[in-house]
């Protein structure tokens, strides 16, 4: 009997790695990332308990995570594909920019089969965490400190949230996996999809700090879509 429910639960996980592999195949393209990306970060300012508009203020940069299978995260699999937004200018003051490929990799996120998908949105809150970003792969509450971030639209961003942590996170579940703690979960610059986007020589560094590159159509959601929502940076 324990044979038995040892290969059911075998297949059970081959099967939930192969959807979340084949789901993850279908988001490799940036440009459809972007898409995505733009179409969640919509509707997610678009429904009454959001996140708060003094936070979206202070952020430097966002990262949004469309629908990130848990299920990819039992072997370790960086199937978590998105983008990271940041404010122009040296001090991160101005319009939104282009954008930059990401990707969240494996944690501390549990051991279960199956469910659906969650869209992760994240808010880098101050300079040091951008710079933390920018270059190499970063563990959230080691490397960067992470915390979730509060909700409804008139919260204070004098939160112990934010004046703590270095990155505010938010999900949004579809399923079975609504507040899938991050912690020791990493984020790092996606420089394939860098270099798909916008040539050779591209990296997050460059595209995010010397403002040159110019952003493909398919980010324009995303872009309008925060820079109506945040026009400019407020100390």
């Amino acid at each position: 009997m324990k044979r038995l429910l040892f290969a059911m639960a075998g297949i059970l996980l081959l099967a939930s790695l192969s959807s979340a592999k084949n789901s993850a195949d279908k988001t490799k393209d940036p440009k459809d990332r972007l898409n995505n990306a733009g179409q969640v970060m919509q509707e997610i300012l678009n429904i009454p308990d959001d996140i708060p508009q003094d936070l979206l203020d202070k952020a430097r940069c966002v990262i949004v995570m469309p629908s990130v299978l848990k299920a990819a995260f039992i072997v370790g699999g960086s199937y978590g594909r998105g983008t990271m937004v940041c404010r122009t200018g040296k001090s991160f003051t101005g319009p939104w920019g282009a954008p930059a490929m990401y990707a969240l990799e494996g944690g501390s996120v549990g051991f279960q089969i199956g469910g659906e998908a969650t869209d992760f949105v994240f808010l880098v809150i101050n300079d040091r965490g951008v710079e933390s970003l920018l270059h190499s792969k970063v563990k959230l509450g080691a490397d960067a400190s992470a915390a979730a971030g509060p909700k409804g639209r008139t919260a204070s961003a004098d939160t112990d949230a934010y004046m703590r942590s270095e990155i505010l996170t938010y999900s949004r579940a579809r399923g079975a996996f609504a507040g899938v703690s991050l912690e020791g979960s990493t984020l790092r610059p996606d420089n394939d999809g860098n270099r798909e986007l916008y040539g050779k020589s591209a990296d997050a560094a460059t595209i995010i700090t010397e403002n040159k590159m110019q952003a493909p159509p398919e980010a324009h959601t995303l872009l309008t879509t925060l820079q109506k929502a945040t026009p400019q940076l407020k100390p």
